[in-house]
């Protein structure tokens, strides 16, 4: 799923459905079977990622959609709190954010 899409339009409910199943795929399926993942829901609180899944997670939302989308430069702008209360939605707004300015 690690592909790169770069001109494409895309709206919030498909990169949703990518995050997800990136999410699957760096804290296992079978963690996530419990969890009814939405766009409220939190990285650190419902998900409990830790910082190497969190940078795995990264990589892959950077592979997918292009070198432009710097996660790891936006997450280190954010104070502990912030970390703590990212959630999916504000992943997504990030995504198209940067989209629309490259």
């Amino acid at each position: 799923m690690d592909t790169l899409i770069q001109n494409e339009s895309i709206d919030d409910k498909e990169i949703f459905i990518i995050l997800k199943q990136f999410i699957s795929e760096v804290i296992g399926e079978e963690f996530l079977e419990d969890i009814g993942i939405t766009e409220d829901t939190s990285f650190s609180k419902d998900l409990e990622m830790d910082s190497i899944e969190l940078v795995a997670f990264s990589e892959k939302v950077r592979s997918h959609f292009g070198q432009h989308i710097d996660f790891p430069g936006w997450l280190s702008g954010m104070d502990i709190d912030q970390m703590i209360q990212l959630k999916i939605h504000d992943i997504i707004k990030f995504i198209q954010q940067c989209r629309s300015s490259k």
